[in-house]
């Protein structure tokens, strides 16, 4: 009952710092925002390629991190899911640079392969996604302002063995998303 506070604290902020996320992309999605800088079009064709790296990458850590929490190595898990958090940053300021300068990729493939393949992969990657970033802004937002010896106290072990399902998932998701639009099609 100690880290209340801090719990309350900590679902604001990942609510708040979601709906930002959130909007930015679908802001972005639709013309761009005027406050993002135009970046050279040889890295903007390079970020999918990036991207794509920082999840497979990203998929590791959090599967790492879950194994050493399940194995009862706090401090290992704690820096494999910092990475992963750094990693999923990375990821989401380079989407958004594109998204803003080029927009949305459009797929390449034909109308039954964009209807029952593609689309279904998408809309769960985006599904997860969404469900994803407040469940794991809570959990590092708990992790990084309750000691450790308190965390138990707290909903993060919870929230965390839901999110990291749910996140690892989208991870896989997307990274098809990825290869449909720049691979297989």
């Amino acid at each position: 009952m100690e880290y209340k506070t801090t719990e309350r604290r900590a679902w604001l902020v990942s609510v708040v710092v979601s709906v930002i996320a959130l909007s930015l992309i679908a802001a972005s999605s639709r013309g761009g925002i005027d406050a993002v800088p135009q970046a050279p079009s040889w890295f903007l064709d390079a970020v999918p390629h990036i991207n794509a790296a920082l999840v497979l990458v990203a998929f590791v850590t959090v599967s790492l991190g879950y194994r050493e929490i399940r194995r009862g190595n706090v401090k290992t898990h704690a820096r494999y899911m910092a990475t992963t958090t750094v990693l999923f940053f990375s990821f989401l300021a380079l989407y958004l640079l594109r998204l803003s300068n080029v927009g949305l990729t459009e797929f390449p493939g034909g109308g039954f392969a964009y209807s029952y393949v593609y689309l279904p992969f998408l809309g769960v990657h985006m599904l997860l996604a969404a469900v994803c970033i407040p469940l794991v802004l809570y959990s590092v937002v708990v992790a990084a302002t309750v000691p450790t010896d308190g965390i138990r106290e707290t909903a993060h072990p919870r929230v965390g063995r839901l999110a990291v399902p749910l996140w690892a998932t989208s991870f896989v998701f997307g990274f098809v998303v990825y290869l449909m639009l720049h691979h297989i099609f």
